[in-house]
């Protein structure tokens, strides 16, 4: 009983990692990536998105507690597993322990994220242009933005790799390697779009 609970739970958490919390990231990230178009094309962009209809139950069901059950059982992975890199240091090990560790690194950088603008938001302050460049105008916040999205995007991309293998999409050992191939370009080409993001807030 206690494995087919566990059983349960981990196809869970990766198909939430997957939908809707990875779909969120990518198109969080696309919208974000209006921000090179110039202030207005960004500040027009994150006003239509905290216009939608609905915000408060959409963000809710399709963000917040998708992303809470993915991140308390995340964290029992993470600190419950073992990577066995010391003793097996193949690509597939490393990857298993960079993707518990980027797990913790975007779960602090969410819950400060999220305070800086989201909690701001509801107490009246507005999300725009201006308030994303004096955040990231710091040194230490533009680090600290980079290394927390970059480890959002890759701890998205591996569980892609991994959502595909254990959901039984990809089976064969050649299928494996293309979707790994696909998933660094993924890592890649979000993390091009990102660091051009962040750039474009302080320029």
């Amino acid at each position: 009983m206690a494995g087919n609970r566990e059983f349960v739970n981990r196809r869970l958490h990766s198909l939430l990692g997957v939908i809707p919390i990875g779909l969120f990231v990518t198109q969080h990230l696309v919208v974000n990536h209006f921000v090179t178009g110039g202030p207005e094309s960004f500040n027009k962009a994150a006003g239509f998105m905290g216009n939608l209809p609905f915000k408060i139950i959409l963000e809710t069901v399709l963000i917040y507690l998708p992303l809470l059950y993915h991140a308390i059982y995340g964290l029992y992975i993470a600190f419950t597993g073992s990577s066995n890199v010391n003793r097996f240091g193949t690509f597939r090990n490393w990857m298993y322990m960079l993707q518990r560790i980027t797990g913790v690194l975007t779960l602090i950088f969410i819950a400060w994220h999220v305070w800086q603008t989201r909690v701001a938001a509801a107490f009246g302050t507005e999300v725009n242009f201006d308030m994303m460049h004096d955040i990231l105008s710091s040194p230490f916040m533009f680090g600290f933005y980079l290394i927390g999205i970059l480890s959002a995007i890759f701890h998205f991309a591996n569980g892609l790799w991994s959502f595909l293998v254990s959901w039984g999409i990809t089976v064969s050992p050649r299928s494996q390697q293309i979707t790994t191939y696909v998933t660094i370009g993924v890592f890649v080409i979000l993390s091009l779009i990102s660091i051009q993001t962040l750039i474009a807030f302080i320029s």
